[in-house]
Parts: structure tokens; sequence; C-alpha cells
């Protein structure tokens, strides 16, 4: 009898220098009852001894059996996967916020690599790579053949190398080629600045180890400067991260004590309850950085922005607002990754990540599949956002259904998010302007809180006429 211990569940995809992971308490140590299939492993044993013995040149054992368990794990859903050393290294330290590579969220659609979102502030970004690009070569080497970790491990290297990349993009006649220069990646958690008296803006770009105390420290700075009187909190083309990050989030402006998450799955350890409190936000004995934080912050009104880069831990926090009636909701349908990959490290430094549960909001909304619908759908720019080039968890190959679909929930009832305003086209693919469709799509470097960023203006708007609402009127 074996037994194995899981040390962390994962939400999140690959990226191109690091996976983003969530941390929970170690799941407990079980054994391992389930019976053996003899006459399938018979096979397996069959197949494995004529490759041995008769492959037209020589395979080493560990590489055989590293093939079969990717093998196993690519065909079950698209995050469950086989984590070599270099890899699995790569997981443990990208939470912390800094990572070698390109700076890409990738996936794998038909054999290609597909970018879910370039991360601001990285070679990819200021390239130009777009989500929805896919990535048909690394340099010379086709990535037809290759898995997911084989294309990953060739777009990480050592910093100040260059790879070149050939990409196919919807709308281009010919292919793309970008080179690129690899870098060490530190991905600033979290961002904040006063937009004007009285409203402030605070991005998180991803949820690491320190986000909660980098926000609690952002809202301090904010309220130092001025009372506020309502927040835009920008999770846009967040793709996820920390658990307990996302849970300390929601806590900063939720009741104490109230239900942030939930997860269920098979097995007992996958069946949780995640609440605002430091029990489930904090990690070891550190202090609670929330502790200190403006009291306002739990009541002052908020405008929460997302968009279809908005994933996992993302979605997490905007369900648990938007369930408890915290925030307005702003922006495109979100991302709609649902479910919880659990780490479970093997021999050689190497791991497994393993799809074991489905996560669900305050109100038992599953998002697998579906994402957030905003309360108020706002498009990325005032002519339509190109949102169709974007590419969602229901677009992944093998990826899991939506479990309460059936059931009827508040998100199978509202309706899909669609834009508020886009003008008219003719049939030669133009609009009323005579602008191209092309000409719809977001603007590849657009400055987020900037007075050209459509959406957030929108949300500052929204902030400014329920601050007006809120104001007692004269007799």
């Amino acid at each position: 009898m074996s037994k194995v211990k899981t040390i962390s569940l994962v939400l999140g995809s690959f990226v191109a220098g690091a996976l983003i992971s969530l941390h929970v308490p170690a799941l407990a140590e079980k054994d391992v009852k389930a019976g053996l299939p003899i006459d399938e492993l018979r096979t397996f044993a069959e197949v494995y001894s004529a490759i041995k013995q008769g492959y037209v040149e020589p395979v080493e054992d560990k590489t055989m059996i590293n093939n079969a368990i990717s093998g196993m794990l690519s065909n079950l859903d698209p995050h469950s996967s086989y984590l070599d050393a270099d890899a699995f290294k790569d997981l443990q330290v990208g939470t912390q916020g800094e990572f070698g590579g390109l700076g890409i969220e990738v996936g794998m659609e038909d054999g290609l690599v597909k970018v879910v979102s370039p991360i601001e502030d990285t070679p990819a970004y200021r390239a130009g790579v777009k989500s929805g690009d896919l990535i048909f070569k690394l340099d010379d080497t086709p990535v037809k053949g290759l898995t997911l970790n084989e294309a990953v491990k060739k777009m990480r290297g050592k910093p100040k190398t260059p790879i070149r990349i050939s990409i196919l993009r919807k709308g281009e006649t010919k292919p793309i080629e970008i080179t690129l220069v690899r870098e060490v990646i530190k991905v600033q958690s979290v961002k904040s600045k006063m937009i004007e008296p009285g409203f402030g803006w605070v991005r998180i770009t991803q949820f690491q180890e320190n986000t909660v105390a980098d926000l609690a420290k952002a809202l301090s700075g904010l309220y130092k400067d001025a009372d506020l009187q309502g927040l835009v909190l920008d999770l846009r083309n967040d793709p996820g991260g920390l658990l307990n990050s996302a849970i300390g989030v929601a806590a900063a402006f939720l009741p104490a004590d109230v239900k942030v998450v939930s997860t269920d799955g098979r097995t007992a350890d996958a069946k949780q309850e995640f609440l605002a409190r430091p029990h489930d936000y904090l990690r070891g004995t550190r202090e609670d950085p929330l502790k200190n934080m403006p009291i306002r912050a739990k009541t002052v009104p908020i405008v929460v922005l997302v968009n279809s880069g908005s994933a996992s831990a993302s979605e997490i926090v905007a369900g648990a607002l938007q369930d408890h009636k915290r925030a307005i909701i702003l922006g495109t349908q979100t991302f709609g990754k649902g479910s919880v990959q659990s780490v479970v490290p093997l021999p050689g430094n190497s791991a497994i990540k393993l799809t074991t549960a489905r996560y669900y909001t305050p109100d038992g909304r599953s998002i697998q599949a579906k994402g957030i619908v905003p309360d108020i759908i706002v498009e990325e720019t005032p002519n339509g956002n190109g949102n169709s080039l974007r590419i969602r968890e229901a677009d992944l190959d093998r990826h899991l259904l939506n479990d309460r679909e059936k059931e009827g929930t508040k998100e199978t009832q509202k309706p899909q998010a669609k834009p508020a305003t886009t003008p008219a086209k003719e049939k030669n693919g133009k609009d009323r302007n005579g602008k191209d469709e092309a000409d719809d799509e977001p603007m590849t470097r657009l400055e987020y809180g900037s007075k050209s960023d459509h959406q957030f203006q929108q949300a500052l708007n929204l902030l400014k006429g329920l601050q007006i609402m809120q104001q007692p009127r004269s007799q």
C-alpha cells in the first residue's frame, strides 16, 4: 500500500516561464485502495517491452515512463498535466511574482500553442503578442507533435537569450514572426493611484503571495490622500493565482466570516468552504495584513472591472463580491475556469497536476465553462472590442462541463454577454463609418486606468452617478 501527499491546489494555466498556482493547507495523507486493472496493466507491460526491445532506436526507461504519465494526464482535461523537475520548480517559485520567460499565458489547441493572454510589461506584451494567437513554430522547431510541457520548456531559457516565434493570427493572411528576448519577469501584483479627488483605482495583475499585503498598503495609501467616495477594482486580464490571496482580497471588502468560495469533488478533501477570515487567507503564522486596513474599505462603493482574460482566482473575487451585492461587476464575460487542481509530488522532484474539484461562488454558482456575467456589459472600446479573437475555457479541448448548468442556477438564467452598442456592419466587413472590423480590436498596449481606457471611464462615471444618488436631498 503506497501513500501520496498532496501539497497544494492549483487554479490557472501554463505561463511561458511559470505556472500560476494557488495554495491551501495540505490535503491529508491517505491510502490508495483502488483496485488495479490487471489485464490492462499486462497490455501496458507488453507494449513497454515491445518498445524496449524492438524500437528502431534505444529509449531510456525514464523517458518512456514520463511519456506514459504525461499521456495519461494530457487526455483528461486542459489543466491536468505532468510537471517535470523544471516545471515543478517553476510552479513553486512563480507565485512569488518573479520568473524567467516570455510572459505569455498559454494553452493548447489542435496541437498548437494558443495564447490566452500576454502579461503586462513583459517581452511578449511589448512585442504585440495578442490573445488568440496560435504559435506554430519555436525557432525552427514545429509545435505540432510537442506536448504543452515541451513547448513551454522551449520558450523558457536564460535571460537575454532570443527566441523566434511564428504566429497564426485571425485576420492576417500570412504568418507573423516575432523575435523575443527572454528576461526575468517581475510581475507587480498590485498597482494603484488616485484618479481624481475621492476616486481611486486598484489593479491586481496576478494573485501572488504578497497580494493581500500589497492591497492593504495600496488602500491605506489612497485613504491617506483622501476619503474615498468610490473605488475601481480592476481584474481585467488577471489569469488568477493563489487561492488564499483571492480569499484575502475578497475579505478586504466583505463582512467578516461570510462565505467566499467552496469546492467540491469526489474525495472528502475536495469538499471545503472558505470564509472571509484570517484562518482561510493567511499562510503560516504571519500577521494579518488586513488588520490595520482602513475600515471604510468595507463600505466604499466598488465597481469591479472584468473581461475574458479574468480567470480562476479573479473569478472567485468577482463572484464573491457579486453574490454578496458588495460591488457592481462591469465589463465582459470572464474566462470561465471553475476547476481546482491538486499538485502531487513524485520521486525525482517531479509532480502531477490533477483536476480534483470544481469551485462555486457563495450562492452555489458554478462558473466552469461559463464565466461571470457582469451586471453591466461594457465592451473594451466604444465600437466593440474584437472579443471574438479571445478564447475562454469553453473553447479549450476536453474542458470540464458545468455540473450545475441543468439546475437552473442564476448563472444559466443570465443572458450571454453582448456588446451594449455595436455599429452595424456592411457586407464588405466594414461598419457604417467605413472602418474595417479589425479596427474595432482593442489597442495592444492599452494603458489601464487612463483617459483612453473606455471600460475604466465607464466604471468611473458609474461611481460618480452612485455618489450623486446617495447624497442627501434638501427639502
